[in-house]
């Protein structure tokens, strides 16, 4: 087949959020055949005659597959030989282990069955995941890529795409999801500082990436930092840099995150937990554009787009002293608020599908349909870890269970622990004051009352009160979460408790 058809059917293939699979063959018969069907099924395929540029594809490319014939060449100048393609395969596990690898024998005749088993043989022991002999089964082909590569289809309600790879890709439908989405966008294009709030889990990152790819800034840097991750003096040397000489062990000059930034936008995860002292240094550098390294007296002027996440109450923060107001309103200029996984059901299905696709090749399962059993306990389950936690819930359903449909049967302790969780709602972020005047006292005679009969009651009324709210609930009546679940299942048992 002509190179020229081979390269249009490889760019016919490749199109947004789809996989990518290196194809280490000189056959241009074989090249052909794979080509055509992963352009059929949305593949993005690529070709490499030799171990060379197979090596150079897999140090630049995120692959999803390979498959590699059992005779390649080091170049296009040398033999091809089994030997270099058990080195390459070796190599291929060593460094990624978790990378499905198929491998095609090119031994055609039943004079070479005897090579062709021990081939097969050495692959499977290596590490090889199947090993196909010629003429190769189209639906073989069909049936591995859909073990490995499952094309399930989700509502994506945005995403952004580079070289066929997701640079990120927000799923869902839900108006909730939608409305934050849109005020992203809208915002996007201008330079005002933005301040995402959700709890952990929600996506703050994903809307962040959103917001950059979508401003005029987009062509520009887009630099990460998590305020969590590092103590007071580590967070001033890697925003602000430092110089040779700054502290012991800065051997060299250190360009910090906002010198890196300039020009584009600067992602302040989790900036609650920045100290006061630093947020004072922060605020200034916001307002003026400018800085000196730690140690050094030059000044460096900066233009940078903030973008801050939280996931506590930053507004109960400022009120309890524990960060400044004026910092507050200069990165508040559009706050954005992601809502958690329990207040938007309607995105559960696609959510779960997408982590299938992601996840399916570790299990080597193709799931064809959903549990009903397991719907129910998804949707009741208040997700305190969201779509993180409901990721790993996936990815456990997957590895753990068996057969065509994703289910919770076999794996139960997840089973126990997330029908625990069961309309019980929960939020990292902090309770306002407010909220610790709902259980207050009712002025009336309590005397002769048993204690059981008043502590139920400061319970079911406290429940009421905070719309079922458990860690609100838990906070106000001063007891821990696990104590307040535990006097629920009791007050349930006893046929007492049917609001909850």
């Amino acid at each position: 087949m002509p190179q020229a058809d081979i390269e249009n059917l490889m760019k016919h293939s490749n199109r947004p959020n789809i996989a990518n699979v290196l194809i280490i063959d000189d056959d241009p018969e074989t090249a052909r055949f794979m080509l055509e069907i992963m352009a059929r099924k949305g593949i993005h395929g690529t070709i490499a005659g030799n171990e060379n540029a197979a090596n150079t594809f897999l140090e630049k490319d995120d692959i999803s597959i390979v498959f590699i014939s059992d005779k390649i060449s080091q170049n296009n100048n040398l033999s091809p030989t089994i030997q270099r393609s058990f080195e390459l395969l070796r190599k291929i596990r060593t460094n990624m282990p978790e990378l499905a690898v198929i491998m095609i024998s090119k031994n055609e005749t039943t004079t070479n069955l005897n090579q062709t088993v021990k081939s097969a043989v050495d692959a499977i022991r290596i590490g090889c995941h199947d090993f196909l002999t010629k003429p190769l089964d189209c639906k073989k082909i069909e049936s591995i890529l859909n073990t490995f590569l499952p094309k399930n289809h989700v509502a994506t309600i945005d995403s952004a795409n580079g070289d066929a790879h997701d640079i990120y890709r927000i799923v869902g439908r839900s108006a909730k999801l939608a409305q934050t989405i849109n005020l992203a966008k809208k915002v996007a294009p201008t330079s005002a500082p933005v301040l995402i709030n959700g709890e952990s889990g929600t996506g703050k990152e994903l809307i962040s990436c959103l917001i950059h790819h979508e401003s005029k800034r987009a062509q520009s840097p887009y630099i990460k930092i998590n305020c969590a991750a590092l103590s007071d003096s580590l967070l001033e040397s890697e925003l602000f840099g430092h110089e040779k000489g700054a502290f012991t062990g800065a051997h060299t000059r250190r360009k910090g995150r906002f010198e890196m930034a300039h020009g584009g936008t600067l992602l302040l995860d989790e900036i609650t937990e920045t100290p006061l002292k630093f947020q004072a240094k922060l605020l200034r550098i916001l307002e003026q554009q400018d800085f000196e390294r730690v140690g050094g007296n030059e000044n460096i002027k900066i233009n940078v787009r903030i973008i801050s996440t939280t996931n506590r109450n930053l507004l109960q923060q400022v009120r309890e002293g524990k960060f400044r107001q004026d910092l507050y309103y200069r990165l508040c200029g559009i706050k954005l608020v992601i809502p958690p996984l329990r207040e938007r059901p309607e995105d559960l299905p696609d959510l779960i599908w997408y982590f299938v696709n992601i996840y399916s090749y570790q299990a080597q399962r193709q799931i064809t349909k959903l549990d009903p059993a397991m719907m129910d306990v998804f949707e009741k389950c208040s997700w305190p870890g969201n779509v993180r936690q409901l990721r790993n819930a996936v990815m456990t359903s997957l590895i753990v269970g068996n057969g065509n449909t994703l289910s919770l049967n076999d794996i139960t302790w997840l089973l126990d622990e997330l029908q625990l969780l069961q309309n019980e709602i929960v939020s990292d972020c902090d309770i306002d004051e407010q909220d610790r005047q709902i259980a207050a006292p009712q002025d009336r005679a309590l005397g002769g009352t048993p204690l059981v009969d008043i502590e139920r009651q400061a319970i079911l009324d406290t429940l009421r009160k905070t719309a079922g709210n458990q860690t609100k609930a838990a906070k106000v009546l001063g007891i821990s979460d696990r104590t307040l679940r535990v006097k629920i299942r009791k007050y349930r048992q006893e046929g007492i408790l049917q609001l909850i």
